[in-house]
């Protein structure tokens, strides 16, 4: 389960519900590539804006409509006393597996963290993803955090962020991590715009944003990678690099949502609130390059 591409679909959405409609959209997308599992509820999945019912229901859309395809599902959530609520529904709902990230309010300290991975391993029977993310937790693993986490009960992956696209740095992280998880953990790259990087450098999945819309091109991504084709990896890269530019500018969530909806797979208004969609620069810049450039 935790190899390739795990893509991570929107979910759509107003002030006052689900677009489900729209989410078996992009899950449909995802089965027809045949992508190798389905991460919901992640950041892009905006889990920590949706109740505990609703949450729910996403996962138990999912796990209906993968056609056999693993289902990952975001249990983050402020208290542990959730985080075990959160875990119990998505095992009863059918999910192969669980994506964790240190959420919080107050800043974590390190032995908060691991107390937190080590109430949930323990209570838990399916594998779990340990989800480092920086940019919306404010929590930085350490390479040795990492390495005690690994070791505990379930957790079969790490999801990394992206911080270098410099090959020789990125390998030298990689290899020091792997020094320290048991062999059994997969070590998965995030950050769509240094996934090629993660990739060659040994990670063994991409946990990709653009793959939850787009799951065609990060597949032969994967594939020059996995066939040695340093350069083509690169080269098709490279050729997302507006792309890239504006995740940076405005978060790749917002790129996203405007692109769904520029493919006709949503509709405009599909963000919680206080989230603004792109301004007319950016969606018309998206615009520019999704017509020079068709994804798929």
């Amino acid at each position: 389960m935790f190899y390739g591409l795990s893509a991570f679909p929107l979910t759509p959405m107003d002030e006052n519900k689900i677009d489900e409609k729209a989410f078996l959209n992009l899950i449909n997308r995802l089965v027809e590539s045949r992508v190798d599992s389905i991460g919901v509820l992640g950041s892009t999945g905006n889990y920590m804006y949706l109740s505990r019912e609703e949450r729910l229901r996403i996962i138990k859309l999912a796990v209906e409509n993968a056609d056999g395809i693993p289902v990952i599902t975001g249990v983050g959530g402020l208290r542990t006393r959730d985080v075990l609520s959160f875990t119990e529904d998505a095992q009863n709902a059918g999910a192969q597996a669980l994506l964790l990230a240190p959420v919080s309010y107050q800043k974590l300290t390190e032995e908060e963290v691991y107390s937190l991975y080590k109430t949930v391993t323990h209570n838990i029977s399916i594998p779990l993803c340990v989800y480092d993310n920086p940019g919306t937790t404010n929590f930085k693993f350490s390479d040795e955090l990492h390495g005690q986490i690994a070791h505990l009960p379930h957790v079969q992956s790490i999801k990394i962020p992206g911080v270098t696209t410099d090959s020789n740095l990125m390998k030298k992280r990689i290899a020091k991590l792997r020094s320290l998880v048991p062999p059994h953990v997969s070590i998965g790259i995030s950050g769509d715009p240094f996934a090629v990087t993660g990739l060659n450098a040994g990670c063994e999945i991409w946990y990709s944003v653009l793959g939850g819309l787009f799951p065609n091109i990060c597949k032969k991504i994967i594939k020059s990678v996995k066939e040695d084709e340093l350069d083509l990896s690169l080269e098709q890269s490279n050729l997302l690099k507006p792309l890239w530019s504006l995740f940076e500018q405005y978060g790749s969530l917002r790129v996203i949502s405007a692109a769904a909806e520029l493919e006709g797979l949503i509709n405009n208004d599909n963000l919680p609130l206080p989230l603004k969609p792109l301004n007319r620069t950016a969606r018309n810049e998206l615009k520019h390059f999704l017509e020079r450039f068709p994804l798929e």
